[in-house]
This record gives C-alpha cells, structure tokens and sequence, in this order.
C-alpha cells in the first residue's frame, strides 16, 4: 500500500514498532525521558503535539484547486506541526498536555482553529499554499525547509493574537542584533536607548512614540520563533553534524526540525540513541469542520500511536531546525547554549554572532529582495528537491 493513501486507522493499528526498551534516555523538545520507566509518559507527550497529515474533501485551493494535498503538501503540514508547537508553548506552555475526550481549552481551540482546512484561517494548507506562489511555488508543488520556513514568517504577521515575531535566519548564521530589533521593535539599539518608533502607535486614543507605551508593555517580548534553514551535507549528512543536531533537541526552547528524506518530510521532535523521533504527515484523512461553538473532534490531530524513528544518518541533509523563545531570557539562554555546544564536538551547524557580519552573503549580491522572494535561487542552498544542486563561488 502506498504510504501517502494510509489511512488513519491503518497506522494506528497497523504493525507499528513500538518504543525501543533501551536505557538511553529519550528527548523529546527539551524534556528527557526514560524508556525504561516513562513510556506512558513518552507517548502522552507525542500525543500532545499537533499531528497534522494530509487531508482530503476540504474546500478547493484559490476557490478552483486542489481538495487534497495528498501527495505534495508533507512539508507544508511539518511546517503546521513546527509553528503549532510554537502556538502551544505561547498560549499553554511546553508542559501542557491534551486530554482525549475531554471539553478543551479555549487557547486549544483556537490554536487548532488557526490550522483547519479552510481559506480564512491563519495558517491552514490554503493560506501556506497561496503564500508560497509569491515564493515561486506553484499550488500543489513540494516545498523545501527553507521555503516553508518563508511563508510562516509572512503569514504570522497578520496572527495579531499570538503577536509572534519569526525570524528566518539565512547564510547558517543567526545574528543576536537583528532578533532583538525584532522582538523589541521599540528599542532603539543603535542609541542604545528608547526612541521613537517610526510608526506612531495609538494609544488610549492618543499618537505616542515608543518611550510613551505603559511601563508594563516597554518591558515585553515579542514571542520569538526562530526559523534556521541549513544544509548538513551535500547529498547526504555529515556525521559531524549528528551530536550538534541531536544536541538541538534538548534544549529547553526546542520547536524540533522539519527535514526528511528526498521529497518526503518529517517533523523531528526528539531523538534516542541514534534515532531521530518524528511525526509521519503521509497519512489522508478527512478533513474535519468545527461545530457551531467552535469544538470539533480532534482526535484525528494527535498521534496516539508510538512516533516513527529512523536512524540519523537517514537525514536528508536540508533541514530547518525551530526554536521557540518567549522572553528576552530565554533568548539570552538559548544563546549560552549554542555558544557552548559549538565548543563541543563536531561541525556548528551556524554561526552565533551579534551583528551582521561584512562577508555574509548579502542580497544585493544575490539579486534578491529583503523578503527572499526568488526562493528558487535560495533553495539552491538550503532544499534538497533541487536536483543541481551545486556549490556556488560568490
């Protein structure tokens, strides 16, 4: 049978491996587990992620596309499952965990609600689809990490109730200035104090600059979802690269990687030994409509069966690993922890840095706009599904 036509049923009561008895421990997005003593505990937590798989008989694509996305859209639905995980941490908490059966939370709801098959919400297969045309990906064509990873960035902009600021960072570096511009786009870093926004906001019917916001609003962080499109290799992963990657996955601010095999995606969550722990999108399901109150059975959005592993070295080397930060601490943290695992052994995936270094590639030098809408020429760094693939001298 083919994987991408598996039903729901099929996988849950398939023959499924069940998890190793092994006195590794288990991590899971920051958390470690033992397999010896906390299986329960493990497959509670998988089963509170968000799960979300191909679907089937939701309304049509730009009103005359596609219904089902089976078959193309698996890196779009790990894209889902990356920034749900984003969601859930923001409004509930990394330890939150879901309840099967039970009257769910308000924040639940609407999370979910952000993801459903339907052209008004934030983020469901039909906004990400549509998006990713203005980055050169016609409707119902695979996506890479790196494009996925653009098109969340453009359509959390207008989810005013999570108020996230993403950001994608590109050339393997993340620079600690340009995140902090971002979650406190009131500060002025250059002066190294409060100044006027360029925007004037409205405030109790009053325009004010930036240094006039209420006390308690000057001291917030925008929440971070950070987004870093990487290659770990040419055709496949470097071994180098397996502790550094696997060290992502205990960290505290963890959202997991979206990757895979050759146009084939996976979440990755977390790892045991040698084997990376995923989400599996390659299931069809119905699509499902919420009821008049807003609730819908939600079962069909968890994973209520043991994750699907594969060995490391599997990878196909274009990643995107996420990390989710929600205060200028957990920031300033995540930084000490990356500082400190590119001491270890093994290759960096990136490069930590506090401002922009001159000879990073820059736009102007690829021809491309600030949004990176010529994603093509992009992917030819980050996406595997591009067969010429090549090293370019710039």
């Amino acid at each position: 049978m083919d994987a991408a036509t598996l039903t729901y049923d099929s996988l849950r009561y398939g023959e499924i491996e069940d998890f190793p008895e092994t006195s590794d421990p288990v991590w899971i997005l920051g958390k470690q587990f033992s397999a010896l003593t906390e299986k329960d505990e493990i497959l509670a937590d998988v089963a509170s992620r968000l799960w979300f798989t191909y679907r089937k008989n939701f309304q049509p694509i730009g009103g005359t596309g596609p219904t089902s996305d089976t078959g193309w859209g698996c890196m779009l639905r790990c894209g889902q499952m990356i920034l749900g995980q984003a969601l859930i941490c923001r409004h509930l908490g990394r330890d939150w965990t879901w309840s099967p059966g039970q009257r769910q939370r308000a924040e639940y709801i609407s999370i979910l609600n952000a993801f459903i098959d339907k052209k008004d919400s934030y983020y469901s297969i039909h906004q990400i689809a549509q998006m990713g045309v203005g980055e050169g990906k016609s409707i119902g064509q695979w996506y890479g990490p790196n494009t996925v990873a653009q098109v969340l960035k453009k359509l959390a902009v207008f989810d005013s109730w999570s108020r996230l600021a993403v950001h994608v960072a590109m050339d393997n570096t993340v620079v600690i200035e340009e995140i902090k511009k971002l979650c406190m786009p009131w500060l002025d870093f250059d002066r190294g104090a409060c100044a006027a926004s360029e925007e004037p906001r409205e405030m109790n019917g009053d325009l004010e600059g930036a240094c006039a916001l209420a006390e308690e609003e000057t001291a917030l962080w925008k929440p971070l979802v950070l987004l870093i499109p990487l290659r770990l290799g040419l055709s496949d992963i470097n071994e180098a690269y397996f502790e550094p990657l696997k060290q992502c996955f205990m960290m505290p601010q963890s959202l997991g990687v979206i990757g895979g095999k050759p146009n084939s995606a996976h979440y990755f969550i977390g790892f045991v030994g040698h084997e990376l722990i995923y989400l599996d999108p390659h299931t069809t399901q119905p699509a499902v409509d919420p009821n008049e109150d807003g609730q819908f059975p939600d079962d069909s959005y968890h994973c209520q069966h043991p994750p699907c592993r594969m060995h490391i070295c599997e990878l196909d080397p274009s990643i995107a690993a996420g990390f989710f930060c929600q205060t200028e601490d957990d920031f300033d943290d995540w930084c000490a922890q990356i500082r400190k695992v590119s001491n270890c052994r093994g290759l960096p995936m990136f490069e930590l840095v506090e401002s922009q270094p001159s000879h990073l590639i820059t736009t102007d030098v690829l021809n491309l706009t600030p949004d990176f809408s010529d994603s093509d020429r992009l992917e030819r760094y980050f996406d595997s599904e591009d067969e010429e693939f090549e090293i370019l001298s710039l």
